[in-house]
């Protein structure tokens, strides 16, 4: 059985008087789309805020890659990319000295950096706004400058929170393509939405977080059950929870 990419073990957390997190668990594996799902609220975003040791849990472990997010945060760093609807590029900067400066963070320097960022750019199809300010390119530009230094560093764990919530359609289609791509490269992609229809289309197995706590775990055809589709599952899950 191949081990898990992130392990996730009854996380709790409490923001303010608002308890976030209410003993959530849940493992997501190398080469799969694993969709955390839920409505807007749920936990979601907190639970990949603590993964990538952003916030620390009150209680409960996440292990990335075998590595704790407690005992070794900078080892957790290295072996994740996260892309969030809030694209965040720093707009007086083109689109390749965004993703220099992430690759240098991230510790590439000289030839390395050079050849990764060549990379991404290619694969990305970003030649034509290489040079171009960020503050003038379109949102699915912005996009793509966002998963390229989610992935100059090319790391084993790829997080997207909401990413295509911004988008247009051309642009959202984009973004599920590439997660395909980086699944089949072996990746663990962790898809975090409210959408179900992508959910369904995407995702191998998902977990469905309400109020903080996981009310459904599986394979998306356990999860769906025998309902018509995802949405239906989802809504019935949701309302008796």
């Amino acid at each position: 059985m191949t081990a898990a990419a992130v392990a996730v073990e009854r996380l709790e957390k409490t923001l303010g008087t608002n308890k976030v997190l209410r003993g959530v668990s849940f493992e997501a594996k190398p080469g799969e789309i694993f969709g955390l799902l839920g409505p807007n609220g749920a936990g979601k975003t907190t639970t990949l805020r603590i993964i990538c040791t952003l916030l620390s849990p009150d209680a409960g472990t996440v292990e990335v890659m075998g590595f704790g997010t407690r005992k070794a945060p900078e080892e957790v760093r290295r072996r994740i990319g996260v892309v969030t609807a809030d694209i965040g590029v720093y707009p007086r900067l083109s689109a390749r000295e965004n993703i220099e400066y992430l690759g240098r963070l991230c510790g590439l320097f000289g030839g390395e950096l050079t050849r990764r960022v060549d990379g991404v750019m290619e694969r990305l199809d970003m030649g034509s706004f290489a040079k171009q300010r960020a503050e003038s390119l379109s949102s699915g530009q912005k996009q793509k400058v966002a998963i390229a230094r989610a992935i100059v560093h090319d790391p084993d764990v790829l997080m997207f929170d909401e990413p295509t919530s911004n988008l247009d359609v051309l642009a959202s289609k984009e973004v599920r393509e590439f997660m395909v791509e980086a699944k089949g490269r072996g990746k663990c992609v962790i898809f975090s939405t409210h959408v179900m229809h992508d959910a369904e289309r995407l995702c191998d197995h998902m977990t469905i977080l309400h109020h903080g706590r996981v009310i459904a775990s599986g394979s998306t055809d356990e999860v769906r059950g025998g309902r018509r589709d995802l949405e239906d599952s989802f809504l019935a899950l949701v309302e008796a929870n």
